[in-house]
């Protein structure tokens, strides 16, 4: 039976604390979409009010995700709440790419975005 390493159990937390952060920010952006969807249907919201929707969802979501991996953390808050953030992002980057192959929108949308998730995460980091 092979000896577990300090440094490769010090890996496993620190992958578990992603782990969770992601989980609870995919979690907080499903529910907070589909009341978003309830509020369109309900209210029939314009394009402008959608987008306002989305951005709340964004940082509210990074802002969860870092909240957890801080609470996890203990020490460098913010930072591991910008990189849960980020990570955020990047995930869902790569999962409009598979869908659509393209980015919809141009870099400026998409560099907003990221300054979006990252703040929230950040934010969520430094609150916990």
């Amino acid at each position: 039976m092979e000896k577990t390493t300090s440094q490769e159990l010090n890996l496993h937390i620190k992958g578990a604390w992603i782990l969770k952060a992601m989980l609870g920010s995919y979690l907080v952006t499903g529910v907070s979409l589909l009341l978003l969807a309830f509020l369109m249907y309900k209210w029939n919201w314009d394009e402008g009010k959608i987008s306002v929707g989305i951005i709340v969802v964004y940082v509210l979501s990074t802002f969860v995700g870092g909240f957890i991996i801080g609470k996890c953390a203990k020490s460098r808050k913010f930072l591991w709440g910008l990189a849960s953030g980020i990570l955020y992002f990047s995930l869902l980057l790569i999962i409009s790419l598979a869908f659509y192959h393209s980015l919809q929108d141009d870099g400026g949308n998409a560099l907003f975005s990221l300054l979006l998730c990252a703040g929230g995460g950040t934010l969520g980091g430094m609150v916990s």
